[in-house]
């Protein structure tokens, strides 16, 4: 199995990264907020793997530390919470906010997540409840994972931008996200607070 990748960054396309290693290309599939955190273009990069051997294809999903990592692997195991709703979640909240809200037994929080209904919300607190102690924080990650702003695609590092795409490769439809965007995004905003409050709005519709 493959458990970490370090090589150059080739291309950013959330929810998919390009890593160059020895010339060889690795598609890496990743939360949203990973691609906050990685280097420009051209530099080097350290990303922490999960492999994932299906019949029909073999899926490398990457992340910017061992605490990512765990609790994705912990979803899985989850009933009815498969690859893509793990992604969700680490690209909606970090593994600290994910393990309060567990621990507070917050359903109402946890149902914002894209593509958790309410009985996923009630089983995930119910089969994780016991089982987060041993998972890391995230607050640190990787050297090399990058510290600076992404530049995601083509498109200018400003926080909207970033919260366009971010949502976008959530399954959001790119002209309903522009607009909801435009009502809620303000001065001085981060991006995650953008897609924060996005995601709120959604789960209240």
């Amino acid at each position: 199995m493959i458990g970490r990748i370090k090589g150059t960054l080739i291309q950013k396309d959330p929810p998919i990264m390009l890593v160059d290693v020895n010339g060889v290309g690795y598609e890496i599939e990743a939360p949203v907020r990973v691609f906050f955190e990685l280097p420009h273009d051209g530099e080097e990069v350290t990303i922490i793997t999960h492999m994932l051997v299906r019949e029909d294809a073999q899926i490398l999903y990457g992340f910017n530390n061992y605490g990512q990592r765990e609790l994705f692997r912990k979803l899985l195991k989850v009933n009815g919470i498969g690859a893509k709703s793990a992604l969700a979640v680490l690209s909606t909240m970090s593994v600290d906010e994910f393990v309060a809200m567990i621990q507070s037994q917050d359903v109402a929080a946890i149902v914002k997540i894209p593509g958790v209904g309410k009985k996923t919300a009630q089983r995930l607190i119910i089969e994780m409840r016991d089982k987060l102690g041993d998972v890391a924080s995230d607050d640190i990650s990787l050297p090399g994972s990058g510290a600076q702003a992404a530049n995601l695609g083509n498109m200018p590092a400003t926080a909207q931008s970033e919260a366009l795409i971010a949502l976008q490769s959530l399954g959001f439809r790119p002209q309903e996200v522009n607009m909801l965007i435009k009502q809620i995004a303000k001065d001085g905003m981060t991006a995650e607070e953008i897609i924060r409050l996005c995601l709120q709005h959604k789960g209240a519709s």
